[in-house]
């Protein structure tokens, strides 16, 4: 393939990951104002965006598995189109219940719906996207390219809340971001439908599972490393001592991240005595400052500092568990931006450093094995964790970030003990077997 083809194709994809992950994002930061101008519980809106984040992951697998096997092309259409199309219904349902046209219950019920539609087919895209790049890229080309695709997810996180105040509009109000990422996600499928080519015979290649994009959710490489390491038939329990302990890690981090992530708009909108209407643009500056702080973590801070895997989770941990405190007892839009950045820094750091704590303590043959949990782990964080953390911040505001500051510096004195996959490495590999240090 040509280098302007292969550009074009890129451009493509990235947009096609880049809309999902701004038009997710961008619902989940109006969805806080919108539950309270229809007098909805804060629990119930934070269950909405748990189910679509359950579908996606008993969906993602699927789609991963199907990608190697039927037209990319048509797979990557399928995703994009289900998005644009829940969004779409999304911003109808909630356009009538803003003008009373149907009840808030209705309301609600009918957008949680409309969610499982986006997490059932918007699952789709990733692992085709990845499928497509890796077929038509040379080995040495390969992993950069996946890289910066899935880096579309994470600008998403940013686009998608920093956007959203400026299209709550007159006669569609905060349902109007729905509006607009649907009609962007109509462009790019359409963009796909024109220009990206079908699968070419004989292409290789596959795509993995992908984990949800949701806010305070950026990617790490685990979908990247389960793309580009070839499948084996080996096999590695659940609870293997090697990478149970960064996977615990992960799991609990992943909860108290979606805790605070979930939460912090309703926050916003209380501390601040704001309207929800007029909330909406602070919402959007403090997620959007978030997402800006995780980024450049793990764009900017990890590449330059070269800290290895354990380093990455205790500084992480440490700062993670600080924003956390001064997020319960921040009074102003400028504390709760600073907290929730320093929060989300520290999260920056963790996921890194537990994906790659993880890689390091197996062998070759199981990369692809430990990817697939790692992304297990990032999705299921994000099944319960927005509904506990809402839930307990009804109970009590500060709760949430009280709970994940606490939970920060119980996985600190784990991990300091706890986190040595090097070791357990070499003592399952046996006199002269391959060893991993850090």
């Amino acid at each position: 393939m040509t280098r302007p083809r292969l550009e074009r194709d890129f451009a493509l994809l990235f947009a096609v990951m880049l809309v999902i992950g701004a038009g997710n994002t961008a619902l989940q930061s109006v969805m806080p104002a919108i539950g309270r101008s229809l007098g909805v519980p804060d629990g119930v809106i934070a269950m909405a965006f748990s189910v679509s984040a359950l579908v996606w992951v008993i969906a993602a697998p699927f789609w991963a598995k199907r990608s190697d096997r039927t037209g990319r092309r048509r797979m990557v259409l399928t995703g994009v189109m289900g998005f644009s199309v829940s969004v779409l219904l999304c911003g109808f349902f909630l356009t009538a219940g803003i003008h009373g046209l149907i009840a808030p219950v209705a309301t609600i019920a009918s957008f949680i719906a409309a969610r499982m539609v986006y997490g059932l087919f918007g699952a789709a895209a990733p692992p085709a996207a990845q499928a497509i790049l890796a077929s038509r890229t040379t080995r040495a080309e390969r992993t950069k390219a996946l890289t910066l695709l899935a880096s579309a997810f994470g600008l998403g996180t940013i686009l998608g809340p920093a956007l959203a105040p400026f299209f709550v509009l007159p006669g569609v109000g905060l349902a109007g971001p729905a509006y607009f990422f649907a009609a962007g996600g109509g462009a790019v499928a359409f963009a796909v439908w024109r220009y990206l080519p079908n699968d070419a015979p004989g292409e290789h290649g596959h795509g993995a599972a992908t984990s949800y994009p949701s806010i305070g959710g950026n990617l790490t490489g685990a979908s990247v490393i389960a793309a580009t390491t070839e499948r084996g038939t080996a096999e590695l329990p659940l609870r293997d001592p090697r990478v149970w302990p960064w996977l615990l890690t992960g799991l609990v981090a992943g909860h108290a991240q979606a805790m605070v992530g979930q939460s912090v708009g309703f926050l916003v909108i209380d501390r601040l005595g704001e309207s929800p209407g007029l909330a909406q643009s602070s919402i959007g500056l403090v997620l959007m400052s978030g997402a800006g702080a995780a980024l450049l973590v793990q764009w900017g801070l990890i590449p330059l500092l070269d800290l290895k895997p354990r380093a990455l989770v205790l500084i992480g941990l440490v700062v993670a568990a600080t924003g956390g405190c001064a997020i319960a007892s921040a009074g102003s839009l400028y504390g709760i931006a600073t907290a929730f950045a320093l929060t989300s820094a520290g999260f920056g750091f963790v996921r890194p450093g537990y994906t790659a704590g993880s890689s390091l303590a197996v062998g070759p043959e199981l990369q692809a094995l430990v990817a697939g949990r790692v992304t297990s782990v990032n999705g299921a964080s994000f099944v319960l964790g927005p509904s506990i953390g809402v839930g307990l911040y009804e109970l009590w505001r500060p709760a949430p970030y009280v709970l994940a500051a606490t939970l920060c510096a119980l996985l600190f004195a784990y991990s300091l003990v706890r986190l040595r996959p090097g070791e357990l490495h070499k003592k399952r590999a046996g006199p002269g077997g391959p060893t991993r240090k850090f």
